[in-house]
This record gives C-alpha cells, sequence and structure tokens, in this order.
C-alpha cells in the first residue's frame, strides 16, 4: 500500500485519480468499483449510498451510485462502460462502512462491455501512483 500525501492507495488496485474512485478486475470478469481514501478524506462522513438499478447498462462516466456525506452530495462514477451485475447491499445498508475501510467496501460491480479500450484512462501500479501523487499535489490534496 502506498502512501500519498497520507492517503493510502493500494498499488495493486486501478484508479481513476480525477474522481477518486478504484476499480479490481474479477477472476469472473467483472470489474469491482468504490472510491478511494482521497474520496473518503473529501467527503466526510458518509451517510447514505444509494446505486443505480442492477441490470443497468452504464457508459463510461455515468453514475454507478449515489453519495450523501457530511460534506457532499454527488455521483459515484464508473469509469468503464458496462452492465451493473450487483450493489454491495451490506454499504448500502451501512455506509459509515466506506469510512473504514474503502477498499473492502466496494459499491458495484459491472460487466465491462470493453476493459482493454477502457483501461486506457486509468492508472494502476507504482507508475499509476505517481500519476496519482501528482494530481493531489497539483490540487493541494492531502489526507493528513
Amino acid at each position: 500500500m502506498a502512501d500519498v500525501n497520507g492517503c493510502n492507495l493500494p498499488d495493486d488496485l486501478w484508479y481513476f485519480p480525477e474522481k477518486h474512485v478504484w476499480l479490481r478486475p474479477e477472476p469472473d470478469g467483472t470489474i469491482t468499483i468504490g472510491i478511494d481514501a482521497v474520496a473518503m478524506k473529501l467527503a466526510g462522513n458518509v451517510l447514505v449510498v444509494t446505486p443505480k438499478k442492477v441490470g443497468r447498462s452504464l457508459n463510461k462516466g455515468q453514475s454507478v451510485a449515489t453519495m450523501e456525506s457530511s460534506k457532499w452530495v454527488g455521483p459515484v462514477p464508473t469509469p468503464v462502460s458496462g452492465e451493473l451485475v450487483a450493489a454491495n447491499d451490506v454499504v448500502m445498508g451501512q455506509p459509515k462502512l466506506l469510512n473504514e475501510d474503502p477498499y473492502a467496501n466496494w459499491i458495484g460491480r459491472l460487466r465491462p462491455a470493453d476493459w482493454e479500450a477502457d483501461k486506457a484512462d486509468l492508472v494502476n501500479g507504482p507508475e499509476g501512483i505517481e500519476r496519482y501523487r501528482a494530481l493531489l499535489l497539483a490540487e493541494g490534496i492531502s489526507c493528513e
């Protein structure tokens, strides 16, 4: 796990840094989506998470869920296009779990339409963490 400006960012995940969303490809071909530690710092205490309907097709950039926190209300965008195949009911019932561990508590799972094409806009690994670090420094964001 990398520490970027006091924010924990596992280096085995894919990131959509501009929206503070993480992704994890699963063995069954689906993609798990969640919000990262940076989003938690910016949002504060999560109060409500409302997912889109399972079975719905989403285009890249559309909302996979809406999140309401003590500081913010807005969409959790999907960085890939595909069909929403699952929403995390545990998180929907206990949204504060995202504050406790945003990486163990995912929001949605998609069957991507074209993972190979969509992942070109994402970052991962040590190089991805460094690109994310540059974005946080440019925007003056710190989790400390």
